[in-house]
């Protein structure tokens, strides 16, 4: 008995429809990249900078906007990551952009650096955190991302020491869920002795790491990665780092999602020179303004400092302290607040701050970022 079903369109068909798409696609990217070195002649002469932050975020949410509207929208993962993928290309055609983060290759700054520039940015790993900051000082990268803190684990002690000591600012962020793995040559964990990572790590997995493996020495790395790299060399010592890692450095995957909060993220910061700064300047509804600065060691001191923000009506997001290295009991605080730093009411704020300061530093003014 034959079938009275209709018939949908042939798979030859079907496929036909989808190369004259990709055509059109095509054609669309050949137009893009056409006007994209239009507007780097237009950039060279005005002297703008060709990483514009907030004019991409713009560029998403508009697009996101009109995917909404479609009869059949984009999954929005993947329309992120197409847009990404044709920014970046598009930056790179402008100009070399280079971006520094702490490597090797593997590391969750890498990722961090891929989501924020895209992969047509040259990616320049580099052993610490100070060396990522030294990369971007020296020119040798245009930009640099680090991670200055996780949801567990607190503020990065080494992003706020190198702050102190250059003039870098921070332009973006970038906030990653952060999903650690132990990986070793074997994928028994019988015989682990010793568990190196970032410390920052180790603190993520500090409960697990006590219930799973009481006995382990734990060992402090520069990175994930390079805790990995020892990991393929040294027989019975296991790294923590993502599942990535476990693929890039030929190690099996001993035991996954060992982060002690389910909900761990880290914010990664993208660092830059001063005079890059103005092209991150962030609207005042979803803004936030980055401060580091010290007080003398006197009662009241840190409330005069910020009794200018109350009376402004400006919003702290978070305050933390950081024990200054050069002088003994002295601390250095870090305060994200609500806002943008041209504004005149949270300049003059600030302004009132600095004279109950002995040190002070607006290290940013940029967009927030959602956490995922």
């Amino acid at each position: 008995m034959k079938s009275d079903r209709k018939r949908g369109p042939s798979l030859e068909r079907l496929r036909h429809q989808l190369d004259a798409v990709d055509a059109r696609l095509l054609e669309a990217l050949a137009e893009r990249s056409a006007l994209s070195r239009e507007v780097q002649a237009a950039k060279a002469r005005n002297g703008d900078q060709v990483w514009v932050p907030e004019r991409e975020r713009a560029q998403l949410a508009r697009l996101e906007a009109l995917n909404s509207q479609q009869p059949s929208p984009v999954p929005p993962a993947m329309l992120r990551a197409v847009f990404r993928e044709v920014l970046s290309g598009s930056r790179a055609l402008q100009s070399r952009q280079s971006v520094a983060y702490l490597g090797p290759e593997g590391t969750w700054s890498e990722q961090a650096a891929i989501a924020q520039f895209g992969s047509q940015v040259e990616r320049l790993p580099q052993a610490t955190i100070g060396d990522v900051f030294r990369a971007v000082d020296s020119g040798e990268a245009r930009f640099g991302v680090v991670p200055i803190e996780n949801s567990t684990g607190g503020m990065v002690d080494a992003t706020l020491d190198a702050f102190v000591t250059t003039s870098l600012c921070i332009l973006a962020e970038r906030q990653l869920r952060i999903r650690h793995a132990l990986l070793s040559r074997s994928a028994q964990r019988a015989g682990i002795t010793q568990v190196a990572a970032h410390p920052q790590a180790l603190a993520q997995c500090r409960e697990w790491l006590r219930r799973h493996l009481p006995g382990a020495e734990l060992r402090e790395a520069a990175s994930n990665a390079e805790a990995a790299r020892l990991a393929r060399t040294h027989k019975g010592l296991a790294a923590i780092a993502g599942r990535e890692a476990a693929e890039i450095y030929g190690l099996e995957v001993v035991a996954d999602g060992i982060q002690d909060l389910e909900r761990n993220v880290t914010r990664f910061v993208v660092i830059g020179p001063e005079r890059a700064a103005g092209a991150s300047g962030a609207a005042a509804k979803s803004g936030k303004v980055s401060l580091l600065f010290a007080v003398k060691n006197e009662p009241g001191a840190l409330s005069h400092a910020l009794q200018p923000l109350a009376r402004a009506g400006i919003d702290m997001l978070k305050i933390e302290s950081r024990p200054m290295r050069e002088r003994v009991w002295d601390y250095l605080f870090f305060v994200d607040v609500r806002g943008e730093a041209n504004l005149p009411v949270v300049a003059r704020a600030f302004g009132a701050m600095r004279r109950h300061c002995v040190w002070f530093r607006v290290l940013g003014s940029y967009a927030t970022e959602e956490t995922p």
